[in-house]
């Protein structure tokens, strides 16, 4: 298991430690973390030398990825992209069987055409725009070469809806940190998340090879956007979409906000995933939509976004913010980085 001292990897990790057809967890990250019944090998997952900590594992879990908002230099890029590809480099020149990645539903693109749910092995039509979903799709183009370059090894993509729960921070989870919710004008979302709990419980019957390939984690259904306001109590704002979009373009443009435009598609359009073959497997969520919706809710308290940048409460509250964009706010945002620049 990479990633193991903190987050998905470590509830995860948990996981596998629980369930008595695993025999041993092997726990690797750059440092020591708390998981008793574990046995520890500290490692960075770039690092070639990796094949070394890998000797007589059967399974590779690799949850050590960045998935976070901000995105400050190359690091996180070559976290999770090198890191990915050493993992499956290393795991196949030591003999491993069988190696379980985690991306996300986002990789399938969300569009006004898409099925509600979606199938496991629909496209992937999400567009590479130098994010976190740039990121993503490397890593399943990682994956799929591997089929070829290593037909030995059986490789396991768990692609979650939108995930909530403790340490998760996201343009998703950022959307509800605005005092409004934005809609655009003609848009019809369908709300899905999916508990890191229900994610890592999710990783058992993945890593015990009972399923394989695309494998789509979320709860049941969706939420409309009428829904998700009456149950966070948040009124939305409705712009045009020529507006919302070019606004979020340029803020990112300058800077000021870290989501590209095109993150706006997600909570625009559907990206709504069915579980079907986890649910095969027996796996069942913990979490439905509302209740991991609240759970959200409460995780935010006290956190304010605008476009998915953070900012004071008092700037918060100047204009209308969304899940990339805050037309409104702009003229602050661009009044404060000039004094900034000017100091």
């Amino acid at each position: 298991m990479t990633g193991a001292a903190d987050g998905l990897g470590n509830a995860a990790a948990r996981a596998l430690l629980a369930d008595p057809r695993i025999g041993k967890v092997i726990a690797v990250d750059d440092r020591r973390g708390l998981l008793p019944g574990a046995t520890w090998r500290v490692a960075d997952v770039r690092d070639p030398a990796l094949a070394g900590r890998l000797a007589k594992v059967d399974v590779v879990v690799h949850l050590d990825l960045d998935l976070g908002v901000e995105r400050a230099d190359e690091g996180t890029a070559t976290l999770n992209v090198r890191g990915t590809q050493t993992v499956l480099t290393a795991a196949a020149a030591v003999g491993v069987r069988r190696v379980v990645l985690c991306t996300s539903a986002m990789v399938y693109g969300a569009s006004p055409d898409n099925p509600v749910p979606l199938d496991e092995d629909a496209p992937l039509r999400a567009v590479p725009d130098g994010s976190l979903v740039s990121d993503l799709l490397e890593i399943e183009e990682l994956v799929g070469r591997s089929r070829s370059t290593h037909p030995g090894l059986e490789v396991t993509v768990l692609r979650p809806a939108a995930v909530v729960g403790p340490d998760i921070d996201s343009v998703i989870t950022r959307h509800f940190e605005a005092p409004r919710l934005l809609m655009v004008r003609g848009s019809s979302p369908r709300w899905q998340f999916c508990h890191v709990d229900d994610l890592a419980a999710a990783v058992v019957p993945a890593a015990l090879g009972e399923v394989t390939g695309a494998v789509t984690v979320g709860c049941e259904g969706w939420l409309e956007q009428e829904e998700v306001e009456h149950l966070t109590g948040l009124r939305r704002i409705e712009l045009p979409a020529s507006l919302a979009l070019g606004t979020a373009e340029r803020l990112h443009r300058l800077g000021l906000i870290p989501a590209p435009a095109s993150d706006l598609q997600y909570v625009m359009h559907p990206w709504v995933i069915p579980s079907t073959r986890l649910r095969e497997t027996g796996w069942r969520p913990a979490y439905d939509n509302a209740t991991a919706l609240m759970v959200l809710v409460e995780q935010v308290a006290g956190h304010h976004a605008v476009g998915a940048r953070r900012v004071g409460r008092r700037d918060a509250t100047i204009g209308a913010a969304g899940a990339a964009v805050a037309v409104v706010g702009t003229a602050a945002l661009v009044r404060r980085a000039r004094k900034k620049r000017r100091g």
